[in-house]
């Protein structure tokens, strides 16, 4: 009876038992995506400035000395902080960051489909609307111009060899 009685009462409680959770196996797709992630190497920027010999052809196009005659010399660079503050914006990390060509390139497809659109859908009925044609224009597509022209030299800058 005694027996009877201890499979009575222990028989509701049996299907209760916690399993530990140090004792299970990890979810195997877990492992894989963390070990799956590659790392991205790092771009050492003035190593590429080295190897595209960037200094070489700024020189020889003579890009340094038209900055000196319009006041722009390495002292004032220094005196101003530029660096700093372009630091600071964050304008030199982007140039290390690897996802700043592909930004550049659709800021670039965007300007230079925004000027030609804005030409052609904004009506010409008032003078103001015709400024603002030429305005949006002139601003969206040699800035589209220049925003593909830096994704390509960010590019190139991250370019590993």
């Amino acid at each position: 009876m005694e027996a009877l009685a201890r499979t009575c009462c222990s028989a509701p409680y049996s299907s209760l038992r916690i399993r530990s959770m140090a004792t299970q196996k990890p979810n195997p797709s877990a492992t894989k995506t963390v070990a799956s992630k590659k790392a991205v190497p790092s771009v050492k920027l003035l190593t590429r400035v080295e190897q595209l010999r960037l200094l070489t052809k700024a020189e020889k196009a003579g890009l340094l000395s038209a900055a000196e005659k319009s006041g722009l010399s390495l002292s004032t660079i220094e005196r101003l902080g530029l660096l700093s503050k372009a630091e600071e914006f964050g304008v030199l990390s982007a140039a290390t960051d690897p996802g700043t060509p592909s930004a550049l390139f659709n800021l670039s497809l965007l300007l230079l489909i925004l000027g030609p659109a804005t030409v052609y859908l904004v009506p010409e009925d008032y003078p103001w609307q015709v400024a603002l044609q030429a305005l949006v224009a002139l601003v969206c597509v040699p800035g589209g111009s220049a925003a593909f022209a830096a994704s390509d030299f960010v590019s190139n800058l991250q370019r590993i060899k």
